[in-house]
């Protein structure tokens, strides 16, 4: 890191701290103030953190990584990010009726406590162990690879940067609130592209443009049916990623965490109107049209390098003991052996800025869950300000609980995206289940909603119970549970699971005392007010339409490009 690089840095730090001081000096008087930025952000705001908010370690390593190691098989999660349209133009209009601040409160509307109590369980846990957790891990390890630092003081880097991001971020999180998120975001949205294309630009041109990137991991084989790396619909035998189950699995995981997760709908409920609601999410889907050329791409190009340099006798990318290259190193490796001065400098700040928007919504998401869904709850009377200070310190003990599960993710797989879709597709479709009968059919009751996330969560854990089981257990005898449980394909899996819930929802409803009309009133199709439904289509016109056309668009004409390459 050169002088350069050093000032570029601190001049986006003093940005953001502006920005915070600002954030801070506006009243946060009440639970609305803080948790949803007192409901009045705009479109672009809301575009921004929505994007901003999902892009984290997850993608600057991850998917970085799933690019050097698997090549365009994990495009399908990235690419289903139209998804948020359906965020957008089918659920905005409910949740907006509703006036909830979270998803299981909404549960809770539709269903009943107990339902709330299950989402609100999962959700918290699930925040914990996989995306605080993964993401402090994987800021320790980009830190530790782009600054070249292997200890300071006598103490690894790694845990000095990891705990170092945590705290500063914990710390403009628990003092601005959702504003600090929405308006931090506006500054790293802008930052992260710029400094990820760069990466695109000048890998491409190390390596001598697209076409060799293509040729070259073409010539790498993934699995033995005849497909490589650059293909995106694979085999239906691929043990992997078969293209059957790739469509099903990616679908399920796309709607639960675009349309039900608390993570990203927090964003659309700060929106001031449906209007900004829904064109935050628009805004939102196109900028998620570009992470696989800013993240996945660009591991492709660091492969391809590896690969080229290895005919020179050298290597590009780090090692493994046993020779192999770090897949999870891909997005690290670029930036410290590309940039120049200065424009390094750019780029670790649009690092900093996903892993800290990242961080930031996911600390004000899970505080807002405990503070609504469990201390609310419990105690009704709690003064609006006690609420905020509330949330404040459920920040901090998510902080702690996060740094403390550091040591256990450092044993987690080479690639970190493959292990969050794959924890992913065992917590969606119980969760998924829920809302889309819920929204879609008058019949379904409290008790069939309850139960479908109950039995999602039941199979779910099985699921992951015996993969740690089986993993680590050689020579375990074959039976059904073994075929079901660990042999059976995950996407395929995540697809049938979701059939199972929703039989279990609609069983037990049909068994079960039918919600009321007054209940359901403006929560499920059909059940608008002639008010409600006029309001719904004032706040969209043609150009609304006509973005969302040119989105899908531009996915289709994706797929046929990679279909089979």
């Amino acid at each position: 890191m050169a002088l350069l690089d050093w000032i570029v840095i601190g001049v986006f730090c003093c940005a953001l701290i502006g920005i915070v001081v600002w954030v801070v000096s506006q009243k946060n008087d009440n639970s609305a103030d803080y948790f949803l930025g007192g409901k009045d952000a705009t479109w672009i705001a809301i575009g921004a953190s929505i994007f901003a908010s999902n892009i984290g370690s997850e993608h600057l390593i991850g998917l970085a990584g799933a690019g050097a190691s698997s090549g365009m098989a994990m495009a399908h999660w990235e690419i289903q990010g139209w998804m948020i349209l359906i965020l957008g133009w089918v659920f905005v209009p409910f949740y907006s009726r509703s006036m909830v601040y979270t998803m299981p409160e909404f549960l809770e509307r539709r269903y009943n406590t107990q339902s709330r109590t299950i989402l609100s369980v999962i959700s918290l846990i699930s925040y914990v162990l996989t995306k605080v957790a993964v993401t402090v891990y994987a800021g320790g390890l980009v830190f530790q690879q782009v600054f070249g630092i292997k200890e300071l003081w006598g103490i690894d880097f790694f845990w000095i940067a990891a705990i170092g991001l945590v705290l500063i971020t914990a710390l403009y999180t628990i003092l601005g609130g959702m504003k600090s998120v929405l308006y931090t975001s506006v500054l790293q949205t802008p930052i992260l592209l710029l400094g990820s294309f760069i990466i695109l630009v000048l890998g491409l041109k190390a390596l001598g443009g697209w076409d060799d990137m293509m040729s070259i991991t073409e010539m790498k084989p993934v699995n033995a049916y005849g497909d490589d790396m650059n293909d995106l619909m694979r085999d239906i035998n691929d043990p992997q990623y078969p293209w059957l189950g790739v469509l099903i699995g990616s679908s399920v995981i796309g709607f639960w965490y675009w349309c039900t997760d608390q993570y990203i709908v927090q964003r659309v409920l700060s929106g001031k109107n449906e209007r900004e609601s829904r064109r935050g999410t628009i805004f939102g889907a196109y900028l998620k049209l570009l992470p696989v050329f800013l993240f996945l791409i660009p591991g492709m190009i660091a492969l391809a390098l590896h690969q080229k340099s290895l005919g020179a006798g050298a290597t590009f990318l780090p090692l493994n003991p046993d020779g192999t290259a770090i897949a999870d190193a891909a997005f690290p490796t670029l930036v410290a052996k590309l940039l120049p001065a200065g424009v390094k400098g750019l780029v670790v700040c649009g690092i900093l800025a996903a892993l800290m928007s990242s961080l930031a919504s996911l600390f004000n998401s899970s505080a807002m869950l405990f503070t609504i869904d469990f201390w609310k709850r419990l105690k009704p009377q709690t003064s609006e300000k006690r609420l905020v200070r509330i949330g404040q310190i459920a920040t901090v003990v998510i902080v702690i609980l996060g740094i403390l599960w550091i040591p256990i993710m450092r044993s987690v797989g080479n690639v970190l995206y493959n292990y969050l879709q794959d924890v992913q597709s065992v917590l969606a479709p119980g969760i998924a289940a829920a809302f889309l009968l819920g929204i879609c059919w008058k019949r379904a009751s409290a008790k069939g909603g309850q139960w479908g996330l109950l039995s999602g969560i039941i199979i779910g854990l099985t699921r992951l119970g015996a993969k740690v089981y089986y993993s680590n257990v050689t020579d375990a005898a074959d039976s059904w549970f073994k075929a079901v449980f660990y042999d059976f394909n995950w996407l395929f899996f995540s697809g049938v699971m979701l059939v199972v819930c929703c039989l279990i929802v609609i069983v037990v409803s049909l068994f079960t005392e039918a919600p009321s009309k007054e209940k359901i009133q403006g929560l499920v199709f059909g059940t608008s007010t002639p008010e409600q439904i006029a309001a719904t289509r004032a706040s969209w016109n043609k150009w609304d339409v006509i973005h969302t056309v040119i989105i899908i668009g531009i996915t289709v004409a994706f797929y046929i490009y990679f279909w089979n390459t």
